[in-house]
């Protein structure tokens, strides 16, 4: 069976733009067809100025919102990032092997980037690498899939890049993953601002609707979202960004086709008339069990931390593989290590051999000892 592997980052409240475009194929399609492991990636919500207890909060409503969704953990892995310490061991790896270059020609490093120094703050170095922890993310669970947006195709395809490099370098130590997409709705864009995607992150709120959004606000969002010139009712995402976006938040309510769906109205605002009520029963079911969880956080916190167990146990043995394949030396519990003569070089070796013929290990063995204790101490 294939591992797909996706995460959501909890910066902001999480969307209907995040639900269609990613959250419902998770749970009405991956979790059954795939080994789905699910991430609320917290570490990536350092990368910028934040509120330490409001990450806390968004992370524990983000998972609850996965839940609420339909992700069951009897079918997939849901947990955070940082309570799985594989990951960061794993950044740094790749972090090894990535190039400054690449970091730098990341889109959305030069867009966050741009919007920093706008505000007069400074960029955040985690800022420009975090696709090297996102190419973690994906690599340390062999993971085949990742089912994204458009926006997030490029980090994907660094997660490829990174280990073919790394498997070509230093052995075959990762699956290359694949990018996949939602038929339908992969990137839903702002009612406002239909050239911009409907973004957790953002501050308009007029042109987002969140999943916890009350009905009449939906309601009042979606007949106020921006349309276009002209009259008739057609799907053109080029010409009419505005009504495309409608026919396609439309469609994947209900199942339809935007193209077909143009043809059925005649006047933008019955358009707008259906598609906020079809949001609207969209977000019921996922309300209503929202509710529900949080009346019960015990339940919550148990799926989190037996997701993290089940995680732990995926990744650790692709993370160890890639630490011993790149050069380091592996840790050894319970007692002295045993040195494998082969793995050193001849000078190594012969030290070592001088070492063990003196009395009481008072030979260069015994020098050689004191000397790295001696250093040690000088640098603390």
């Amino acid at each position: 069976m294939k591992r797909v592997f996706s995460g959501v980052k909890p910066t902001g409240h999480l969307t209907l733009g995040n639900y269609l475009g990613a959250m419902r194929q998770w749970a009405t399609v991956d979790q059954h067809e795939a080994d789905a492991v699910f991430c609320i990636v917290d570490l990536h919500a350092l990368t910028v100025d934040h509120d330490p207890g409001r990450v806390r909060r968004l992370s524990r409503q983000a998972a609850t919102l996965l839940l609420a969704a339909g992700l069951d953990p009897s079918l997939c892995t849901v947990f955070v990032q940082s309570h799985v310490d594989e990951h960061a061991r794993l950044s740094y790896l790749l972090e090894c092997v990535a190039t400054d270059g690449e970091m730098r020609r990341m889109i959305q490093y030069k867009e966050k980037a741009a919007r920093e120094r706008e505000r007069g703050g400074s960029v955040r170095l985690s800022l420009l690498t975090y696709p090297v922890l996102m190419a973690a993310d994906i690599l340390a669970y062999g993971t085949d899939a990742v089912p994204v947006g458009d926006d997030q195709t490029q980090h994907v395809e660094l997660a490829r890049d990174l280990a073919v490099r790394f498997n070509q370098r230093y052995g075959q130590a990762f699956v290359v993953p694949r990018a996949t997409k939602p038929r339908v709705a992969a990137r839903v864009m702002n009612l406002q601002d239909p050239l911009s995607k409907m973004g957790k992150s953002d501050d308009t709120g007029p042109g987002i609707v969140y999943l916890l959004d009350e009905p009449e606000v939906a309601r009042k969002k979606i007949m106020r979202a921006v349309t276009d010139s002209g009259r008739e009712v057609v799907y053109d995402r080029e010409a009419r960004p505005g009504l495309a976006n409608l026919l396609e938040i439309l469609a994947a309510c209900t199942g339809g086709n935007p193209e077909g769906l143009s043809g059925v109205y005649e006047s933008y605002g019955a358009l707008k008339k259906d598609t906020a009520e079809a949001v609207v029963e969209v977000l019921r079911p996922v309300q209503d069990r929202h509710k529900e969880l949080c009346a019960d956080p015990a339940y919550v916190e148990g799926v989190l931390r037996d997701g993290a167990e089940r995680a732990r146990a995926m990744a650790r043995p692709t993370v160890d593989a890639a630490y011993r394949a790149i050069g380091l030396l592996p840790a050894v519990a319970g007692g002295p290590a045993k040195t494998d003569s082969s793995e050193l070089d001849s000078p190594e070796r012969g030290s070592l051999e001088r070492g063990s013929s003196g009395a009481g290990g008072s030979g260069a063995g015994g020098s050689v000892a004191g000397g790295s204790v001696g250093s040690l101490n000088a640098a603390r």
